[in-house]
């Protein structure tokens, strides 16, 4: 496992953007659980934050691209809405153990 960063740095309804090996990622945390996606919009490869961390439309309800504008659900990846509708976000597994946020290596 890789670690990501501490538990406390993904609070309630927030995201975080973090770079790995290379690898761009965001950390959603949603009614408690944790979920974490490659920070690539489908549609055209582009990272999807406004500024950093910043990954969540305004009602912090969806994960949105900045360029297309395209909204994503937390829970899945799922697009729902813009030029990606029907693709999705590339899936990470990620694990909360003793205060830290881990990537399970996949690869």
């Amino acid at each position: 496992m890789i670690r990501l960063c501490a538990a406390s740095e993904v609070a309630e309804g927030n995201s975080k953007g973090l770079e790995i090996k290379g690898q761009r990622l965001l950390v959603v945390r949603k009614d408690g659980a944790l979920y974490g996606y490659e920070n690539s919009c489908p549609h055209r490869g582009t990272p999807l934050e406004w500024q950093p961390d910043q990954f969540l439309d305004s009602s912090g309800s969806l994960i949105q691209c900045a360029i297309h504008g395209a909204l994503f659900l937390i829970d899945s990846g799922e697009c729902v809405a813009g030029p990606c509708t029907g693709q999705a976000l590339r899936a990470l597994t990620i694990v909360e153990r003793d205060g830290t946020i881990w990537l399970q290596n996949t690869r």
